[in-house]
């Protein structure tokens, strides 16, 4: 079991998968619309709830910002293999984003909102090499770790190959690339590779790649925290899968 806490999350949680929810616990004597609303979902579905006194309820989740609310409920399941198969099979032109080693939560939920936003089909990740699907992903993630499928695969190399054969155009980010993402067409089929934080992609995640891809830097500062990189990244190619002909 899992803490889930804050507005959007536990909001997030009851409208899109209920079922993971097995206690609901409340600040009591605070009284607002979001509140209510989240109250009134949940004695609608049968969810249980109890209220608390702040002490109590800082208790339970220890020193984050609860906003007064708080679910107790099963862990965020994974995506198979199999899944994301079926996934390429109906989907015309995916946009997949694939994390190679971020194993820093705030990043990983960073990094799902923004994929969420942008309209990204799966977020896939390496079981080895990455950032569990926490408290602290949900409440970063603003309720887009209930939404965004995140599919966990045994050999990150062999999925980046599988995915080449399904015609998916794999564009890996490194900044020794001799050409910008401005520069390159991202249309189409496409799995946008980023790194880990810091060391950027393995050395085979980086030689199944079909195109790397870089951000042009002009400060002082060699890199970009991966959650901004990725928000740029998908960004753009949003804008030429939407503008450009």
């Amino acid at each position: 079991m899992e803490a889930v806490f804050g507005i959007h999350a536990v909001t997030s949680l009851i409208s899109r998968q209920p079922e993971q929810i097995i206690a609901l616990h409340l600040l009591s004597g605070r009284e607002d619309e979001k509140l209510s609303m989240i109250v009134s979902s949940a004695q609608q579905l049968g969810i249980q709830t109890q209220s608390h006194d702040r002490e109590s309820l800082d208790q339970l989740v220890g020193e984050v910002v609860h906003q007064g609310v708080v679910a107790i409920c099963k862990p965020l399941k994974t995506y198979s293999e199999a899944w994301l198969d079926q996934l390429l099979d109906k989907t015309e032109q995916p946009l997949l984003l694939v994390l190679d080693g971020v194993t820093d939560p705030h990043n990983l939920g960073a990094c799902l909102r923004t994929a969420d936003a942008a309209g990204v089909h799966a977020v896939i990740v390496p079981k080895d090499r990455a950032a569990p699907l926490n408290a602290t992903v949900r409440k970063v993630a603003c309720g887009a770790a209930e939404a965004m499928p995140v599919v966990s695969v045994t050999n990150l190399s062999r999925t980046l190959n599988d995915l080449k054969k399904a015609g998916v155009w794999v564009v890996g980010t490194a900044g020794e690339a001799k050409q910008s993402i401005y520069q390159s067409d991202v249309k189409g089929s496409i799995a946008l590779v980023m790194g880990a934080e810091g060391k950027g992609m393995r050395r085979l995640t980086r030689e199944h790649c079909d195109l790397l891809i870089n951000l042009p830097m002009s400060g002082e500062v060699s890199s970009l925290n991966v959650s901004v990189a990725t928000g740029v990244c998908l960004y753009e190619i949003v804008r030429q899968r939407t503008f450009v002909k």
